[in-house]
């Protein structure tokens, strides 16, 4: 048993290991990715808020820790940064997303098997998964009740009820300082969202930005037909399942 546990973890180590060097040659921007330097298994995450998005200008800290048959099984996701979201555990942080779930059978979870966690997926699926859940929560199966309610009264509203939005923005200027603690300049353009620059000492994660830029977002305060801080509604939200 033990030596079938560490030939399975020796395994998992070397697939982390690959997965660091491909994030390194082919960053994923928006996020800042380091491992642990004593433990392969913990890796520090850090997210940038996507310009345009009520997460603009926010710099938000995760820890990803790895299972040791990875990659059969998902890693969890847990916030550091205290976050208000349908899908984020408000205590713990942690995430609830259909991807970081065991493929195991539950029919209680509404979830597809196909949405579940499987060994093609990789530290950069969760990445992207994570930036959509973010602006697309999904509100039928909440981490955080209240959250869900405020969020659909917000988008219901078209952003005429702005409690969600402006609690949100709140949460974001909060991490400000820690960005200075941290000497990390946080991206506010798309220009410097999307460009790595040389000067960036750290791997930094990417996205596609039409993953999570809604075209009916409006900030337009005076337009009453592009209500501000909307997002056309997805009945699919981001494809998230149960918690």
């Amino acid at each position: 048993m033990a030596t079938t546990t560490s030939v399975t973890a020796t395994g998992a180590l070397r697939a982390l290991q690959a997965e660091l060097v491909k994030l390194e040659k082919e960053p994923v921007e928006g996020f800042i990715v380091k491992a642990n330097d004593e433990n392969l298994f913990v890796w520090e995450v850090a997210i940038f808020g996507p310009p345009g998005t009520l997460y603009e200008g926010g710099y938000f800290k995760a820890v990803m820790t790895f299972p040791q048959d990875y990659p059969y099984s998902p890693p969890t996701f847990k916030f550091l940064t205290k976050m208000w979201h349908p899908n984020i555990y408000e205590t713990s942080g942690d995430v609830c997303i259909s991807i970081l779930h065991p493929p195991v059978a539950d029919e209680q979870s509404g979830e597809l098997p196909s949405e579940r966690w499987n060994p093609t997926q990789n530290v950069r699926t969760i990445l992207l998964s994570v930036i959509s859940l973010l602006n697309e929560p999904n509100t039928y199966s909440p981490a955080n009740v209240d959250a869900s309610v405020m969020y659909r009264r917000w988008k219901d509203s078209k952003g005429k009820n702005n409690d969600y939005a402006e609690l949100i923005m709140k949460q974001v200027r909060a991490t400000e300082k820690e960005a200075q603690k941290d000497k990390v300049v946080v991206p506010t353009t798309l220009e410097e969202y999307c460009i790595k620059t040389k000067e960036t000492p750290q791997s930094q994660s990417s996205v596609d930005l039409a993953d999570f830029y809604d075209e009916d977002y409006a900030e337009d305060d005076d337009d009453e037909d592009d209500d501000d801080c909307y997002y056309d509604d997805d009945e699919n939200d981001s494809g998230n399942g149960e918690s």
